[in-house]
């Protein structure tokens, strides 16, 4: 899978389950919404991607590590409360974020191979 299309895959699963989540728990804070705002930054930078700019690139990386260490907190927080949807929204957005970077590492390797 192409670089683009796994950050555009990882950014609507973070806006999509990371507004699930802000409205599905009772009295979240707004830092419940940081994932989505991420989200929709790293939506915003997809045809940069898709186009190939290596600086574009770079900052939806670590925007993508940062929403992953972010969404530490929150994992383990659904894990005490025995939160099983939340583990699972929680554990998609983290999967798909794994996945993403996976993907770009590969794509610099690739283009730095050339």
């Amino acid at each position: 899978m192409k670089a683009h299309k796994a950050s555009l895959t990882n950014s609507l699963v973070l806006i999509i389950f990371g507004l699930w989540g802000y409205l599905d728990s009772e009295g979240a804070a707004i830092t419940a919404l940081i994932p989505v705002v991420l989200g929709v930054l790293i939506l915003l930078m997809n045809k940069g991607l898709k186009n190939e700019n290596k600086t574009i690139s770079h900052i939806v990386v670590l925007l993508t590590v940062i929403v992953l260490g972010g969404l530490a907190m929150p994992l383990m927080r659904r894990l005490g409360e025995n939160d099983i949807m939340g583990i699972t929204r929680v554990g998609l957005m983290m999967g798909t974020s794994i996945f993403a970077i996976y993907t770009f590492v590969m794509s610099f390797i690739a283009n730095r191979s050339k």
